[in-house]
């Protein structure tokens, strides 16, 4: 009966807070099975019925967006609570701002997925999940870092996602490229309210970058932008290739300076061998 009991109540605040979700496109029953079976994880799946659902109704709604149960083992407080891991500016740029990535040559995608926390880096390209922000998104996050910065079992997921996204977003242009690509969709009077919604979050948050599930993802994205030759490619890409006709006058030009080097190099043959 308890148990029936806890979960007609975690029924009532996944009800409760559903307005709130980050998430509009729910997947398909077939784009669900196909993913479930693409995870290769350990991780106990969410269960509102479980015998230890959360500690309350906003660990609860957590746990449903994680779609995770039972927590990993607590970190250790003292690494945890470090002064030199609190999440300013010169201490949580996990990855470059939308802008200077492009520039980089990294592509951006929206990932068909129902985990919005769920990014993905591979062959220069960031598959990143659609998120859908609203009047109560910056709520619904600020009370959800509170809450893993509060309790010491619980995981940084979410705080780790939104420093990832922090740092994505520096400017209206960096949001407007992002809704370009399908990743961000928001109800709010513009894209600088947006931008400044994420630059504002996580202000004085303790935060380790290495102890992150998007660590690796980063590192990866770090090498892959500190990487020159991908630079000058994009570069090369962005200057003279961005339409055909950019692609024509290029060949064009090259085509010439073919010409100009043949006849300057029979000009010279021609005067140091003249024909007998």
């Amino acid at each position: 009966l308890p148990i029936l009991v806890n979960g007609f109540i975690v029924e009532l605040a996944l009800v409760f807070f559903d307005p709130l979700s980050p998430i509009d496109e729910p997947l398909t029953a077939r784009e669900k099975l196909k993913l479930e079976n693409s995870l290769h994880t350990s991780a106990i799946a969410f269960d509102p019925l479980s015998d230890n659902p959360g500690l309350h109704c906003l660990d609860v709604f957590r746990r449903s967006l994680l779609r995770r149960g039972p927590e990993p083992p607590p970190r250790h407080w003292f690494k945890r609570w470090s002064r030199r891991n609190l999440a300013d500016k010169r201490r949580t740029q996990l990855i470059h701002c939308v802008q200077d990535l492009r520039e980089a040559g990294i592509k951006f995608k929206k990932r068909k997925t129902d985990r919005f926390w769920d990014v993905k880096f591979k062959n220069g390209i960031l598959h990143i999940p659609r998120l859908l922000i609203h009047d109560g998104t910056k709520s619904l996050f600020l009370n959800l870092v509170a809450f893993e910065q509060c309790h010491l079992d619980a995981s940084n997921d979410i705080t780790a996602y939104v420093v990832f996204m922090d740092n994505l977003i520096d400017s209206a242009e960096d949001v407007s490229y992002l809704h370009y690509c399908g990743i961000i969709e928001h109800w709010l009077g513009n894209d600088a309210e947006v931008a400044d919604m994420f630059n504002h979050i996580c202000q004085e948050v303790v935060f380790d970058i290495n102890d992150s599930y998007l660590a690796k993802e980063s590192e990866e994205v770090n090498r892959y932008y500190n990487h020159r030759w991908n630079a000058w490619k994009a570069s090369l890409k962005h200057k003279y290739f961005y339409n055909p006709w950019a692609v024509i006058s290029f060949l064009a030009a090259v085509f010439l300076l073919l010409l100009t080097a043949a006849q300057t190099f029979y000009s010279v043959f021609g005067y140091y061998k003249p024909p007998s």
